[in-house]
């Protein structure tokens, strides 16, 4: 049998960096898929149509959806957020230690440090939110 933690090197906790973060809470090794048992499919919706929505809502978006040539690409629901969605990226001058390959999957750029927190440069699978 396999337990739930098997495939679990991170967790959320309070970010130094903006809000909560994605910390390792073992070592990771350089290369290593972060969310491989992370299945959940996005859905891609028309940013006109969350132009349209309230304040709050809309801001939804803008903090957890990747963005690309118009649409958002978002969970099925936003009560269904996986601790990846929560990656920040790094203070200004350090390099990320995460890299978004494929289908948007997420690898060690280098060996993580347990205790360290996870980040990822967001222009390398999304575009600018403010576009």
């Amino acid at each position: 049998m396999t337990l739930p933690h098997t495939e679990c090197f991170t967790r959320l906790q309070p970010s130094p960096i903006h809000g909560v973060g994605v910390f390792a809470i073992r070592d990771i090794p350089e290369g290593t898929n972060i969310f491989s048992d992370d299945t959940s499919e996005m859905e891609w919706i028309d940013a006109n149509n969350v132009a349209q929505t309230n304040g709050e809502i809309r801001r939804l978006y803008s903090d957890f959806c990747i963005r690309r040539k118009g649409k958002y690409g978002c969970p099925k629901g936003f009560n269904n957020l996986t601790v990846s969605w929560y990656l920040n990226e790094p203070i200004p001058g350090h390099p990320p230690n995460v890299i978004c390959r494929g289908d948007h999957d997420f690898f060690a750029a280098r060996d993580i440090k347990a205790g360290e927190e996870l980040t990822v440069d967001y222009a390398t699978y999304s575009e600018n939110q403010s576009a």
